[in-house]
């Protein structure tokens, strides 16, 4: 995860998701997984692994 508590999500999702400024799932939650939905390069895995580690780390 290279510094980051952002799940596996592929090389092209990373590369979108940094491109972005977002680099932790506070991140994620600031800009909101359905707007990260609209980067290039952001598929249904990438969003259902960044949406499973939202309710994973809400759960502890």
């Amino acid at each position: 995860m290279d510094g980051t508590d952002l799940p596996r999500i592929g090389a092209p999702a990373t590369r979108a998701l940094q491109a972005a400024g977002v680099h932790t799932l506070a991140d994620v939650r600031r800009v909101g997984v359905d707007q990260l939905a609209r980067l290039h390069g952001i598929g249904p895995t990438a969003l259902r692994r960044l949406r499973e580690a939202l309710e994973a780390e809400t759960d502890h």
